[in-house]
């Protein structure tokens, strides 16, 4: 872009002069950014990384119920597996496997109870706040989840390569594992109206679905995802918060930073699933000085 003779580079919507490299960097890096955070008193999730496959699977014992397994620099959800509730140890080293295959080092940590919202922050402002509601596929009795899945993805608002609002649906490695946890297979029928979520972790890149809730979360959480970007030094910065109470504004154990993301998705806010358009690419390019 050029304008009255200044020149920006602009890479996939939310890489700008506005942040640095090293800043980039520190988001990238799951293990680092926990632990500037905790450093400002903002929680996260209790966990440990891993370099090698065996010394992580030497470890299982360790890990009863409640993890969260995955690649320590990936983005879009990849790698991930949640083990809610207890596990077997065929099912841990799969999880192992699907992170190590998508980084050389992975984070095993607890997993936090409540709904996940993408908290995106312009200049030390919140503009738009999503609730991702994981993949997920609703019986009609008939059709089995695989055929479910198919028909489901004909929706327009879904494509691949994060060109549409929303991601076609997988059934690879991770959701299997998922179901295989309620004792399911793609091949399962379920009953009309019956939900069944296949994945725990709600990316939109993994095939879930966008909800706005911008004017529904309180200004606590609001400031406590400002500080978060503030702490890493980020001018745009998405923020994966977990809450289990967006009706309560006492913030202590109702709350957790999972993840800050340093190439945060527009369009998600732009062409939610259900509610308004929040118009980040405007909110950006007044950002950078190109509009007021």
């Amino acid at each position: 872009m050029e304008k009255d003779g200044k020149i920006e580079y602009v890479k996939q919507a939310t890489k700008t002069s506005l942040d640095s490299y090293v800043t980039m960097l520190i988001m990238e890096n799951k293990v680092v950014t926990k632990k500037i955070l905790e450093k400002d008193g903002i929680v996260v999730p209790e966990g440990k990384d891993y370099f090698n496959i065996d010394e992580a699977k030497s470890d299982y014992i360790k890990y009863k119920a409640g993890v969260v397994i995955k690649p320590k620099s990936t983005n879009f959800g990849l790698g991930i597996t949640i083990f809610k509730d207890k596990f077997s140890k065929e099912d841990y080293e799969k999880a192992l496997e699907i992170a190590f295959k998508e980084d050389s080092s992975i984070i095993i940590e607890k997993f936090v109870k409540g709904k996940e919202y993408r908290i995106f922050v312009i200049d030390d402002e919140v503009v738009g706040i999503l609730h991702r509601v994981p993949a997920n596929v609703k019986g009609d009795g008939r059709k089995t989840i695989k055929e479910l899945a198919d028909e489901k993805n004909l929706d327009p608002l879904r494509g691949v390569g994060y060109k549409t609002p929303l991601e076609k649906i997988k059934l690879g490695d991770s959701e299997k594992l998922f179901l295989k946890g309620q004792g399911l297979t793609i091949e399962y029928i379920p009953k009309k109206d019956e939900v069944i979520y296949l994945r725990e972790n709600s990316n939109i890149s993994t095939g879930g679905d966008s909800l706005d809730y911008t004017d529904d979360i309180l200004e606590t959480y609001k400031k406590i995802a400002i500080k978060a970007s503030k702490a890493v030094g980020a001018k745009i910065c998405g923020v994966d918060m977990m809450i289990k109470d967006i009706k309560n504004s006492n913030s202590e154990g109702n709350y957790a930073i999972i993840e800050l993301n340093f190439n945060p998705a527009i369009h998600i806010h732009c062409y939610p699933y259900r509610g308004k358009n929040r118009n980040l690419g405007e909110k950006i390019l007044k950002a950078l000085g190109y509009i007021k």
